[in-house]
């Protein structure tokens, strides 16, 4: 039931600052509200939902400065993912990112943001579980669930599809050439959020609520 809720805040279905009603919610998932109110509880201890005296659960706001945060911390764990990929990753792992990647790039070709997204998170899954460190992998996917909301609605500023897509170019010839420091680099700067991007970034929150309530 946690993953489903979870589901609904990372595509903005839920989005940030939204009361979460325990009856409402049971009614659209069939089901009784103590379920319910123990999903809620799981989602608090992850940070996606406040539970607040009197008002109940809020899905949770995170603000400008914290949002950098987070993707400056993300940016480090995916560069530490790259690194090791670069050095470990089979021969089977690397047929399967450069599916993925040829995936991504059909999803770009045909200008769908959604579809691209879900492609992207598999190419960084991939990534992750390349780096054969079972603890970093859990670490920067707990981070990466925690982020989804906005790491979708990155796709939607300006051609950062295109982008995307060319950074990803990048970074599976690192990690193919057995470029250890190079992949590294290539997905920090691939991830962090700053300068400009940070603004496109800050200006395009107000999007969150017009996904799929417009």
């Amino acid at each position: 039931m946690s993953d489903q809720i979870e589901e609904r805040i990372a595509t903005g279905f839920y989005p940030p600052g939204m009361r979460l009603d325990e009856t409402e919610l049971a009614a659209s998932f069939g089901v009784s509200r103590t379920p319910i109110r123990e999903a809620l509880i799981q989602l608090a201890a992850a940070g996606l939902v406040e539970i607040r005296p009197r008002r109940g659960a809020i899905v949770t706001e995170i603000g400008p400065h914290r949002l950098c945060e987070m993707f400056e911390v993300m940016a480090e764990l995916e560069a530490m993912c790259g690194r090791l990929a670069a050095r470990r990753i089979t021969e089977s792992e690397q047929r399967v990112l450069i599916e993925a990647h040829h995936a991504c790039e059909a999803a770009r070709d045909a200008n769908t943001p959604d579809i691209y997204y879900r492609l992207n998170e598999q190419f960084h899954h991939l990534i992750y579980a390349a780096g054969h460190n079972i603890f970093l992998e859990e670490q920067a996917s707990a981070l990466h669930r925690r982020l989804r909301a906005y790491r979708r609605l990155q796709l939607r500023v300006r051609d950062r599809m295109g982008t995307s897509f060319s950074e990803h170019a990048g970074i599976v010839e690192a990690i193919l050439a057995e470029d250890s420091e190079l992949a590294s680099i290539r997905l920090r700067e691939h991830i962090v959020v700053q300068g400009q991007r940070f603004a496109d970034l800050v200006a395009s929150l107000p999007m969150l609520d017009s996904f799929n309530h417009g």
